[in-house]
C-alpha cells in the first residue's frame, strides 16, 4: 500500500483520530460509516445502517486509520511511526565506503545527516542534498527508499537497507541507477555505498523540510525551453568533433571549487568525470553532481562550452561556461561553469554561482 502520512506523524494524534472516527460512527455519522465500509474488510459488505449497528470497537477504528494511511494493520503503522521518531536527530559519519573504497575519516568531519520525520538534509563538502524517504520496518533487513528533492541528485531515487541500534545507524544504499543491496557491504563496481553514522543529537533538527519539489514537466527534455543565449537544444546533437574525441573517457579530479569553496584534497580522489559521445557525467562519492550534454565554440578564447543538464534540479536547463586545455599533451582540462540563468563567466576565477574544476586524464 502507498503510505499517506504527514511528514512528521504522531501516534497520539493517530490514536485521537481513531477515537474521533469511532465516536462519529456511534453518533450515526453517515460519512464515518462510509469510511469503515471503504477501509475495514469486516464492513465492506454492510450497509451504512448495519455498520452503525455492528458494534465496531476502537481496535476496528484504529485498523481503519491504519489502512487509510497505507498500512495493513494498526501495529504495522505503530512500528513505522515509532521507527521514524527513533531515526530523528543529527547524525555524523563515522565511516563511508563507496564501491569498496573507504573514504578518509578526515574527509567526513564536515558531513552530517539531519532527519525530521520522513524528511532529511545531508550536508557535505561537495553539496547539500534534501529529500524524503520511506521505510519498511517489517522487511528483513529493514528497507529505506530515498527520493532526492533538491541538490545535485534532485529527481533521482536510491534504494537501500538500514539497521538502527540505539545511537548507531548503518545504511547501505544503491546509488542512483543501482539495485538495492542485499547485505551491509560494498565491492568494486557494485554501485553501493555503506554509511555508518553516530547520533550527535536526538533533538528535532531545525529547518529540515526535505526541499521543494519542482512541478513535473509534461514534455520531454528535448522540448524544454532553454536560455535563448544558448540556442536550440538540437544544437547539442551535432557531429563528433576532434575536440570531443579528445575528451572521451575517464578523468580524475585535480581541483574543484564550488561557490567559492575549495573541495578538500582528500575528497578529490573520490571524484570522476566520464565523457561518452557528447555526454559528460561527474560523480563524487558515488553521487552524480553533473550529467549533461556538451557543445563547444572553439572560435572564442578561451573556448565557450554549454551544458544541457540531463538530471538533477537543473534538468532541462542550460549552463554557460568556459573551457581550456591546461596540459601540454591535452591530458589536463579546466572548466568554469555558471549555474543556469547566470551569464557566462569571463574567466576561471572562483565565485558564488560558479563551479571551477580541473581534470586529468586517467592512464
Amino acid at each position: 500500500m502507498a503510505q499517506h502520512l504527514p511528514a512528521r506523524p504522531n501516534l497520539d494524534h493517530l490514536r485521537k483520530q481513531a477515537k474521533t472516527l469511532l465516536a462519529r460512527l456511534e453518533r450515526g455519522d453517515a460519512d464515518a460509516a462510509k469510511v469503515f465500509i471503504e477501509h475495514l474488510p469486516a464492513a465492506k459488505t454492510l450497509t451504512p445502517a448495519r455498520v452503525r449497528d455492528a458494534g465496531f470497537r476502537l481496535a476496528d477504528a484504529q485498523s481503519v486509520v491504519a489502512r487509510q494511511s497505507g498500512f495493513a494493520t494498526w501495529p504495522a503503522l505503530t512500528r513505522h511511526v515509532e521507527q521514524l521518531r527513533a531515526l530523528e536527530g543529527e547524525w555524523q559519519f563515522e565511516r563511508l565506503q563507496v564501491d569498496g573504497n573507504t573514504m578518509p575519516a578526515a574527509a567526513l568531519a564536515a558531513s552530517r545527516v539531519l532527519i525530521d520525520g520522513d524528511r532529511f538534509r545531508t550536508e557535505s563538502v561537495e553539496a547539500i542534498y534534501e529529500g524524503v524517504f520511506t521505510i519498511d520496518v517489517d522487511a528483513q533487513p529493514a528497507r529505506i527508499d530515498i527520493e532526492f528533492v533538491e541538490g545535485p541528485e534532485a529527481g533521482n531515487w536510491s534504494y537501500g537497507i538500514y539497521e538502527l541500534d540505539g545511537d548507531r545507524l548503518t545504511i547501505c544504499l544503491g546509488l542512483t541507477g543501482a539495485s538495492r543491496p542485499e547485505a551491509f557491504k560494498t565491492a568494486a563496481g557494485s554501485g553501493h555505498a555503506l554509511e555508518q553514522l553516530r547520533r550527535a543529537s536526538a533533538e528535532r533538527p531545525k529547518a529540515v523540510s526535505g526541499g521543494t519539489r519542482r512541478a513535473a514537466s509534461k514534455t520531454p527534455i528535448e522540448a524544454v525551453s532553454v536560455d535563448a543565449a544558448a540556442g536550440d537544444t538540437t544544437a547539442f546533437d551535432g557531429p563528433m568533433t576532434p575536440l570531443m574525441k579528445q575528451l572521451q573517457g575517464d578523468w580524475s579530479a585535480v581541483e574543484l571549487n564550488r561557490d567559492g569553496t575549495e573541495m578538500p584534497a582528500e575528497w578529490l580522489s573520490f571524484g570522476s568525470r566520464v565523457t561518452t559521445g557528447n555526454e559528460t557525467k561527474v560523480v563524487f562519492g558515488g553521487q552524480v553532481m553533473v550529467h549533461a550534454k556538451m557543445r563547444f565554440d572553439q572560435t572564442s578564447t578561451p573556448m565557450s562550452v554549454d551544458y544541457l543538464n540531463l538530471a538533477g534540479a537543473a534538468k532541462g536547463k542550460v549552463s554557460l561556461g568556459l573551457f581550456e586545455w591546461t596540459g601540454p599533451q591535452r591530458d589536463d582540462a579546466r572548466f568554469s561553469i555558471a549555474v543556469p540563468g547566470q551569464p557566462r563567466p569571463a574567466d576561471f576565477s572562483s565565485s558564488k554561482g560558479r563551479t571551477v574544476s580541473r581534470w586529468r586524464r586517467r592512464a
